[in-house]
């Protein structure tokens, strides 16, 4: 059971919150974080605690697919660089995220038109509490974009190397299916798609 849950869920503390989302996606507590207005998004932003894991994978798949994307962690300094796990994980998904360095909050310069992109609900709420009463940009959950739904992506960061993957492998199923939702976000020139590679 152990190892069921670790591969899976990371920790049994993963499986909790993933059951807890789960539970407030039921109740429709999660309606404020669905994308509303896609067609004003002009840029993906991936959001997770360090920036050196979920969301630096994110960033860098999305960029395969054309889209204009940036990326931040919510607490973490930046400059700071995926760890090693995290590098090794990326490369046996076929992605170099080598280059990679995170982005702090304070940072990070919000435009009109983003789309912030969280990998669990309390990131969400927090996201929205330092936006404020922006109205030009949306905050959404990137794990309902996951088949089957997963509102909780949990951090991958310090667990083992199955997780890692199956982390990964979930951000990436999750930035191919939103890619088509996002029409209006491309980078200039780019019609890139991935479709015939989707595993």
């Amino acid at each position: 059971m152990k190892n069921w849950i670790d591969s899976r869920y990371g920790t049994w503390r993963g499986l909790v919150r993933a059951g807890l989302a789960h539970a407030e996606l039921a109740l429709g507590r999660l309606r404020p974080f669905a994308l509303h207005r896609p067609e004003t998004v002009r840029r993906a932003v991936f959001v997770c605690h360090g920036n050196i894991c979920r969301s630096a994978f994110a960033h860098h798949e999305a960029l395969r697919y054309g889209l204009t994307v940036a990326s931040l962690g919510l607490s973490t300094s930046t400059g700071g660089r995926s760890p090693a796990p995290a590098l090794a994980s990326a490369a046996r998904a076929g992605l170099d995220i080598g280059v990679h360095r995170a982005t702090s909050w304070p940072d990070f310069k919000v435009q009109s038109g983003d789309l912030f992109l969280v990998m669990e609900v309390r990131q969400a709420h927090e996201m929205r509490r330092r936006l404020g009463n922006r109205d030009d940009v949306q905050v959404c959950l990137l794990g309902m974009w996951c088949k089957p739904v997963m509102p909780h992506l949990h951090d991958p960061y310090t667990l083992g190397d199955r997780y890692f993957d199956r982390c990964f492998e979930r951000v990436r199923q999750a930035v191919r299916n939103l890619n088509a939702e996002l029409p209006n976000a491309r980078i200039a020139g780019t019609q890139e798609s991935l479709d015939r590679k989707a595993v």
